[in-house]
């Protein structure tokens, strides 16, 4: 009989799973592998806060799979020679993956495709974006770099597909292959810091497809104004299902489209979201054309940008929440306790550590990589690119984000401060919004590390070093 392996990365769920789907479909047995590889760029490899939910969503898929009779199985080492020895274990005939679209990943299956399919069958699916990058291309063939045009061309191309069903039946061979127990795989830390954050978050495909399905009447219509609002729940915090493949984003796309025509008042709200999700097809899409931005500017006029050298107070200052400005210092501290961080609240945070303290947007990278949950690698260097002005997308003169402007005006009353920023309490809501040297005599929370004005006053002259003088520039 013909058996199919299943080899699982960034695709942790049943439905929509297009190796899992076509592998039931071909073979009368079907062993689902996923395997810690050591490879800087597999889904293994990120940072602990990602670990933490990686372990909580594989125990999530291997309770779906033995109710349907089947398992997970668990292995470590890299991926090459793991399948070989699971081939060789188990006689199976054909090998089935979902592609994963990062530049270390790519070269690695690559390698695997050609060597495996020379004594069995091995095919690979698109599972995690609405479409594949090279599809999508310019009249002269050359992909997109700014956003607007990519997604009129993406809309015209058709962003909608019937997802696919989870299987009816998952057939188990006979006997299952050796597994590692979850615990042995080593993602939950010592130290038990975790049980604090995923209190905030319930993992694995079940939660995230209810987590959709609340969303769409609850917060679609008014999403579009509500998700600048920190202290709101005004956005669907899909992003590490969206990451871990629990959803994938042809469901969320289908299902908000199906809402939609039942509830066309909020077209508006829900257009914007399915446009969000554009965004994250458009981090992929130019990781996947332009691999070498992992680490570098996508604009290499950046090369030659003076970024500050001795930061390592700073950054570390910033890393806490402990800067001084409250709104910064309130971001930077729900990212230490829950893994997330509100997307409005991610650019000011950005800003002022790429703008303000010219600390290089690497660094704030690796650390949003380490602590986010949803540490999607190309969104997460598509943002951090987008906001030191460097990468794709980015206006022609230097956005700064004015970080007390920001508090007042996306949290008025100040309830995301005092939510995360406990000192801060008793201010009045015209005082939160303050540095201490603007507000009042407090000596429990810091002085501001660094002077706005000033620091964005300097910031323009280095940008001008490399970019030239420009017609405008803004504070937002």
């Amino acid at each position: 009989m013909s058996t199919a392996i299943v080899w699982l990365r960034q695709d942790l769920r049943l439905a929509d799973n297009p190796a899992l789907y076509h592998a039931c479909k071909t073979c009368a047995n079907v062993i689902l592998i996923f395997i810690d590889d050591p490879l800087p760029g597999s889904v293994s490899r990120l940072g602990a806060a990602s670990q933490v939910w990686l372990h909580h969503s594989l125990q999530a898929l291997d309770a779906s799979l033995q109710a349907a009779g089947n398992r997970l199985t668990l292995r470590q080492g890299s991926a090459l020679p793991v399948l070989q020895a699971l081939l060789a274990e188990t006689g199976a005939t054909h090998v089935y993956w979902n592609r994963v679209y990062d530049p270390a990943s790519l070269a690695r299956d690559k390698q695997i495709k050609e060597i495996l399919k020379q004594s069995c069958t091995v095919h690979s699916f698109n599972a995690s974006l609405l479409n594949e990058p090279w599809e999508v291309l310019k009249a002269d063939g050359t992909p997109y770099k700014v956003f607007t045009p990519f997604w009129k061309a993406m809309l015209k191309h058709g962003i909608q597909h019937l997802p696919l069903p989870a299987p009816e039946q998952i057939p188990a061979p006979t006997s299952f292959p050796r597994s590692l127990a979850l615990n042995e795989l080593g993602l939950l830390p010592r130290t038990h810091w975790d049980t604090g954050m995923m209190a905030h978050w319930p993992a694995g495909e079940t939660a995230a497809m209810q987590k959709l399905l609340d969303f769409l009447p609850l917060g679609g219509a008014d999403y579009k104004n509500a998700r600048n609002f920190p202290a709101q729940h005004g956005t669907a915090q899909l992003s590490p299902h969206l990451h871990f493949g629990e959803i994938s984003p042809r469901q969320a796309v289908y299902h908000t489209e199906a809402f939609l025509a039942e509830h066309p008042a909020a077209e508006s709200g829900l257009r914007h979201f399915i446009q969000e999700i554009g965004w994250r097809e458009f981090a992929w899409y130019l990781l996947y054309h332009f691999p070498h931005t992992v680490d570098q500017a996508l604009d290499e006029r950046f090369k030659h940008f003076p970024w500050a050298e001795d930061y390592v107070e700073n950054l570390e200052h910033w890393r806490r929440g402990q800067t001084g400005y409250p709104i910064i210092d309130a971001g930077m501290r729900e990212l230490w306790q829950t893994g997330w961080m509100h997307n409005r609240v991610r650019m000011i945070v950005a800003s002022l550590l790429t703008k303000n303290l010219l600390i290089p947007w690497q660094e704030g990278e690796n650390w949003f990589r380490d602590t986010l949950v949803d540490a999607d690698l190309a969104s997460n260097v598509l943002g951090w690119q987008w906001t030191a002005g460097c990468g794709a997308d980015a206006a022609p003169y230097f956005r700064i984000f004015n970080p007390i402007l920001q508090s007042q005006k996306f949290d008025p009353e100040g309830e995301y401060i005092r939510r995360w920023v406990p000192e801060l309490r008793a201010r009045d809501n015209k005082q939160i919004h303050l540095p201490r040297e603007l507000g009042d005599g407090l000596t429990d929370y810091p002085l501001p590390i660094v002077d706005f004005k000033a620091s964005r006053e300097r910031a323009l002259a280095m940008f001008e070093q490399i970019k030239g003088p420009f017609a405008r520039s803004t504070v937002q």
